[in-house]
């Protein structure tokens, strides 16, 4: 539907794989130009809602890094239901359940949320809790960088996604952007995790690319994902040069 929209990729597939567990692509995939690609099906029966979001997938090496920095204090910390590295993500918009003509419409919408947003470099930088890590339900790790263009962005789609008649349950609320590292079953002290984390900056990453994400919720604690759709955001303007855009022989230089 969208024109630049990816195929899917299962987030358990991608546990193999060296980018994230957002979107698996094959060599084949990356070595063909950039089209139209018909999203995957969401393999919803009619009238069947979907639990969806919108996130950005870092770079594999990037989660490496966060993910050799949290692992030795999980044996310590059994009581926390600790994500899976393959499923991390930095959601934009939760959108909660939506039924399969609202997603349609939501595919577009998101395309054009994403050209209108250039690509921008994020870090993650530190930890904290929801609501507070003396009474803590998520332990997260925060981003720094262009926190300003991310919020944007998340502002873009989920006015994209409320056009479509799939809004945010929680649009309004402050844009809190983090990485969920943990859940705990009830509430937890984690004082002395955040301050563990606190001093943590990462590798810078380049964000790139905003996917529609199906969450199934099973037996297991851990969701299911399926990419619905990807769109790449804008690439940066090329820079003109000291010059100008038309070089030295252009309007205004020495050959004209």
């Amino acid at each position: 539907m969208g024109s630049e929209a990816h195929r899917a990729g299962l987030l358990g597939e991608h546990a193999r794989s060296r980018r994230t567990g957002l979107v698996r692509r094959t060599a084949e995939e990356i070595n063909e130009p950039e089209g139209i690609k018909k999203p995957a099906r969401s393999g919803a029966a009619p009238g069947e809602l979907m639990r969806l979001f919108v996130a950005i997938a870092p770079p594999a090496a990037v989660l490496d890094e966060l993910d050799a920095l949290t692992r030795p204090h999980r044996t310590g910390r059994q009581d926390l239901r600790w994500t899976s590295r393959e499923a991390w993500h930095v959601t934009l918009a939760f959108l909660g359940q939506v039924d399969e003509s609202a997603a349609a419409r939501l595919l577009p919408r998101l395309e054009r949320a994403a050209r209108r947003h250039h690509t921008f470099r994020l870090a993650f930088s530190g930890a904290g809790a929801f609501p507070a890590p003396a009474r803590a339900n998520v332990l997260w790790s925060g981003l720094s960088g262009d926190r300003g263009a991310l919020a944007h962005l998340a502002e873009s789609v989920a006015a994209g996604a409320s056009r479509a008649g799939a809004p945010p349950p929680d649009r309004g609320r402050r844009f809190r952007p983090h990485l969920t590292l943990a859940r705990c079953r009830m509430p937890t002290d984690v004082t002395e995790l955040v301050a563990a984390l606190a001093g943590y900056r990462g590798s810078p990453w380049t964000a790139d690319r905003i996917h529609l994400v199906r969450s199934r919720l099973g037996a297991t604690e851990q969701p299911r994902y399926t990419t619905l759709g990807s769109w790449p955001l804008r690439r940066p303007d090329p820079d003109p040069g000291p010059e100008g855009p038309e070089g030295p022989g252009g309007p205004g230089g020495p050959g004209s």
